[in-house]
């Protein structure tokens, strides 16, 4: 929806609680640049960084503080994972909507007690996935639409990184919810089920590969759609120790293949203290590095298919949209909210299943999943 657009309706008052990595990096600026929502306050022991980043921002030291306060519509949770049930669960008692960044609890069933509280309240809890507007994921949304690949029949996401010292903090340490499965594990898997729904059965492999690794900082995940999707296959990879980077994505139809190198640029534009405004973003999430499709084509007067190749789209980027959305249904403008509450079950399913793959070493079926 275009800025000059929006109706004519109260902000809608936020309280950010937690300003480590991810409240400080990707929640504060997006919320801040989204017209109709107000960062009313934050919860943070980092009262002296938060205003030096937002000078005469609200610091509230405790959690009820913000979910006392009438005025607060939606509270986004930006804290260590392990923490995420409980505060959800407050907040969620208190009457507000919830935001959870990824992933939604550390346990399926704790994300299941979660949305039944949720529905229950007439509340909305959904987990942040901005990674489903990454330029190259709705690249590759673009060109699975167009048919360029025919039948989508493999699919390869890789979210690589070198970084071989273990960095001090709570994700490395052995804790729940810590290490790389369940850091990055949920942008790859709910990408993978925003495209093509629930898969039959997941198989992970885990490792801990750097020195003085204490959780896993490398899997490889196999997702079947046997009965659904013809067979696809959609592969999810990660790693910390990759040098010399492969494609993002390779995926392979039918009819041709796409290719993308290059990670999507916003992380790296928030990390360097970006603040994208909507209305305002001019160059903000255009990726220098356009995927390719090459695709097979039956030419006139030629006896068999040639290869064509090209440029595959290249849509710009933008986080703020999953806020904008997330304000628009609030606003009920929006039928549902982006992650909707069968997604985020989804996606925890997955991790969930996921662990228990790679600890019995073997494909784990989708059919009876509950709790766990």
């Amino acid at each position: 929806m275009n800025t000059a657009d929006l109706p004519q309706r109260p902000d809608l008052q936020v309280a950010l609680i937690g300003y480590g990595g991810a409240g400080c990096i990707f929640h504060a600026p997006l919320i801040s640049g989204v017209p109709g929502l107000k960062l009313a306050c934050m919860v943070t022991s980092q009262a002296e960084a938060v205003q030096l980043d937002w000078p005469g921002a609200r610091c509230l030291p405790n959690v009820f503080d913000a979910l006392d306060d009438p005025a607060i519509d939606l509270v986004v949770i930006a804290t260590p994972n392990a923490s995420h049930f409980e505060l959800a669960k407050v907040a969620l008692q208190a009457g507000k909507h919830v935001v959870v960044d990824k992933p939604c609890t550390v346990t399926l069933a704790e994300t299941e007690a979660l949305l039944a509280l949720a529905q229950k309240q007439g509340r909305v809890l959904t987990v942040f996935q901005n990674r489903r507007f990454d330029s190259d994921f709705l690249a590759l949304q673009q060109v699975i639409g167009s048919g360029a690949l025919g039948r989508v029949v493999e699919v390869n996401s890789h979210f690589d990184r070198y970084r071989p010292a273990v960095p001090v903090r709570w994700r490395e340490q052995s804790l729940p919810g810590s290490g790389l499965w369940f850091d990055l594990g949920p942008h790859l898997v709910d990408q993978a089920v925003a495209l093509f729904g629930l898969p039959d059965d997941i198989s992970l492999d885990l490792a801990a590969l750097r020195a003085g690794a204490q959780v896993n900082d490398w899997f490889h995940a196999v997702l079947r759609y046997t009965t659904r999707h013809d067979g696809l296959r959609v592969i999810l990879h990660a790693s910390t120790l990759v040098a010399d980077l492969g494609p993002r994505w390779a995926v392979h139809g039918s009819s041709g293949s796409f290719t993308k190198f290059g990670m999507d640029v916003q992380e790296d534009a928030l990390k360097s203290g970006g603040r994208p405004q909507a209305g305002q973003l001019n160059e903000w999430g255009e990726d220098p590095q356009p995927g390719e499709v090459l695709s097979w084509k039956v030419m006139a007067g030629v006896a068999s298919p040639v290869s064509v190749r090209c440029a595959a789209p290249q849509p710009a980027g933008n986080y703020l949209a999953y806020y904008a959305q997330l304000r628009d249904h609030l606003w009920g403008l929006e039928l549902q909210p982006l992650v909707t509450a069968t997604q985020v079950h989804a996606v925890m399913q997955l991790l969930t299943l996921g662990q228990k793959s790679a600890e019995q070493g073997r494909f784990m079926s989708l059919s009876a999943t509950s709790g766990g």
